[in-house]
């Protein structure tokens, strides 16, 4: 294993929850982060100012990466602020949900766009880097949805499940000095108008009987940016969900 203190980490989508625990945990670790955010300037600041007070680097950079050019613009000034990127956290995500019928292009594009066309050419960019340095690492956040069928929810799942294929190219195309993997959460954190009920229900349907926590992720993570020996592996991360289903 090796220890991350020192490198430079770029996290998409890090000004709030999963994305935010991820940023705060690479932090504690010693890691200089770039927070990248589409529209949460606020929560982007107040975390790199946390960030700051543990004695690392930490930029906010905001970007739309649902829009054209975006990602390999967000590529370049990460790679500008920090003095290069070691390590890649693609986290930033949409949430498209309709009936399969009813699924426009809009929505599809929107998915496509911010889920799978902005992580490959961050890879891509990132990872010529990466490979030129010597060292990287990129792990992708998926979702179950990216393994099972949500016909309600088919631009995300589509998107998440070529993210799953990403993956699994990245791994060999920047072999062997940069690792790539993805995790593929489960119930990890609901949403903030999710009733207790609903949550009640999604904690019924995992073998361990309870919903996870951003920090479930942040562990799944650490280990990845820090392990040695793993390459193009999808760490699923939800309390068994899968195994009932």
């Amino acid at each position: 294993m090796i220890d991350p203190a020192g490198k430079h980490a770029l996290v998409t989508g890090g000004a709030r929850r999963v994305g935010a625990a991820m940023v705060s945990a690479l932090a504690a670790s010693g890691v200089d982060v770039a927070i990248h955010h589409r529209s949460s300037a606020d929560d982007a600041e107040a975390l790199a100012a946390a960030c700051r007070e543990r004695g690392v680097n930490a930029v906010v950079l905001q970007a739309d990466l649902g829009e054209p050019g975006a990602a390999e613009a967000l590529a370049a000034e990460a790679e500008q602020a920090l003095g290069g990127v070691d390590i890649l956290i693609n986290s930033a995500s949409t949430w498209e949900s309709a009936p399969f019928d009813q699924v426009d292009r809009a929505m599809w594009d929107r998915a496509m766009a911010t889920n799978l066309t902005a992580p490959m050419f961050l890879s891509q960019a990132l990872g010529q880097a990466m490979a030129g340095r010597g060292f990287g690492r990129i792990v992708n956040i998926g979702d179950v949805a990216g393994l099972r069928p949500w016909p309600h929810r088919a631009p995300h799942s589509v998107s998440k499940a070529g993210l799953v294929m990403l993956t699994r190219i990245l791994a060999q195309a920047y072999a062997p000095d940069v690792l790539t993997n993805a995790i593929i959460p489960g119930p990890v954190l609901m949403p903030d108008d999710s009733s207790a009920q609903v949550e009640a229900n999604v904690a019924a349907e995992t073998v361990l009987g309870r919903v996870g926590t951003p920090g479930d992720v942040v562990d799944a993570m650490l280990y990845l940016v820090s392990a040695e020996y793993v390459t193009g592996q999808c760490l699923v991360v939800d309390g068994g969900q899968a195994e009932r289903t």
